[in-house]
């Protein structure tokens, strides 16, 4: 990523309210854009500049926001079904997920981190300007053990570890099975080879998954540190997807610095992890939001979604550093519930923290990778002097009204990302 445009084509917002991803209320005033970022925010009339060209857009008192961002999102595993996954071309699974990231985009998302699959070469596109998509912080293939979460090798297959053949979810990049120390020092090392910004490690057991009852715990100390020590040594962080207390207190241990899900958390392990300062990047999971073709998996679900509540609250309570992404994986056709959920996240949380967290609070989260953030350049996830020119002119409050964010094509007028209007329907 090249370093912000001194001066380009200029955008300049006129009348609008902002909310600038922090503050708890909106300020009347002008947005101007010069290039990639943000060069100027007023509460007076910012001035034309004849010697530049300039578009203008009046926003009719509406409110302009931070664009929105997704910590959670599985780009090619949320554009391609399980047959797409098992029985499509490379080619094809790429595709689907350049095309998802363009819808992803078109209903306000402008940042998301993608936490398993291929994905460096649909980021290299996008950040190209050849193709209209998220900026993606990328983890490539997500890491587990044999038998762990992303092990979707067949039963009856051998091992790798065991000198068996790669499975089709390691074919595709989407996952890397490790077993030992050093073969997840190995694994951690490819994955930042192949351009991740972090590391994912499947810690304990879920839904998706065929051999991993909930309750697991996977991965020993000695191969939690050996990747947290590679993804340290390159300024990185790991992520651990995981759901029971015993995991997620084995992955703090270790020195992991966000814990996917955690939904199965009791409130002491959530008070540790605001003691520890550590992420929790959790989900508003509803039963509905998935679908399993078994009982077992269905059922795994259902325990998963029973813990939501709780953790939410648990989490407010305790001041726990949380961040929000929705998860959605192999089914394309319910890909537009990443709008909805955002939109639940009032469920759980104030208006305005919710917003702050689909905005500033994710990017917090972001930043975590040093200097792997392929974005470093300028702040995200704010409506500030200097920020990444990403941003969002809703037709309506949603300080006032969430809601309106779960209908983007209806509710987001412009959506402008990296200084370029990829949607005007003013």
């Amino acid at each position: 990523m090249t370093a912000p445009s001194k001066a380009g084509h200029r955008l300049l917002f006129r009348n609008v309210r902002i909310f600038d991803g922090v503050a708890a209320t909106v300020v009347s005033g002008d947005v101007l854009i010069d290039g990639e970022t943000i060069a100027g925010v007023s509460q007076s009339p910012i001035g034309d500049d004849p010697s530049r060209e300039t578009t203008v857009i009046d926003g009719g008192n509406r409110v302009l926001m931070p664009g929105m961002s997704d910590a959670h999102v599985h780009l090619v595993g949320n554009a391609n079904s399980y047959m797409d996954m098992v029985m499509g071309s490379e080619a094809h699974i790429a595709l689907n997920g350049l095309a998802e990231a363009k819808n992803m985009l078109h209903r306000g998302f402008t940042t998301v981190r993608d936490m398993a699959g291929d994905t460096s070469s649909i980021k290299s596109v996008i950040d190209r300007g050849l193709f209209e998509g998220p900026r993606i912080y990328p983890s490539q293939a997500a890491i587990s053990q044999t038998s762990g979460h992303g092990d979707f090798g067949f039963v009856y297959e051998c091992p790798t570890a065991l000198g068996g053949k790669q499975s089709r979810a390691e074919e595709i990049g989407f996952m890397r099975v490790a077993d030992g120390p050093e073969r997840v020092l190995a694994a951690v090392r490819e994955q930042l080879k192949k351009g991740a910004s972090q590391i994912k490690m499947m810690v304990g057991g879920g839904a998706a998954s065929m051999y991993d009852p909930l309750y697991t715990v996977q991965f020993t100390d000695p191969e939690l540190r050996a990747a947290v020590n590679a993804a340290t040594d390159y300024g990185t962080y790991v992520a651990t997807h995981v759901y029971n207390v015993t995991g997620i207190r084995r992955a703090i241990d270790a020195g992991v610095k966000s814990i996917e899900h955690g939904h199965l958390a009791d409130e002491a392990t959530i008070a540790l992890m605001a003691e520890k300062d550590i992420w929790l990047s959790m989900q508003p999971f509803a039963l509905g939001d998935h679908h399993y073709p078994d009982p077992s998996r269905a059922e795994k679900d259902r325990e998963i979604c029973t813990g939501t509540d709780d953790v939410y609250s648990w989490a407010r309570k305790h001041g726990v550093k949380t961040a929000w992404g929705t998860d959605l994986l192999l089914e394309p056709q319910i890909a537009p519930r990443q709008s909805e959920m955002a939109a639940r996240l009032g469920d759980h949380y104030s208006n305005v923290d919710a917003l702050r967290m689909l905005t500033s609070g994710n990017a917090e989260l972001f930043r975590l990778a040093g200097e792997r953030d392929p974005y470093r350049q300028a702040p995200l996830g704010v409506i500030t002097e200097g920020a990444w020119a990403d941003v969002l002119l809703v037709d309506g409050n949603p300080l006032e009204d969430l809601d309106l964010l779960a209908d983007p094509g209806k509710s987001l007028r412009v959506i402008v990302k990296n200084g370029q209007v990829v949607k005007d329907t003013l």
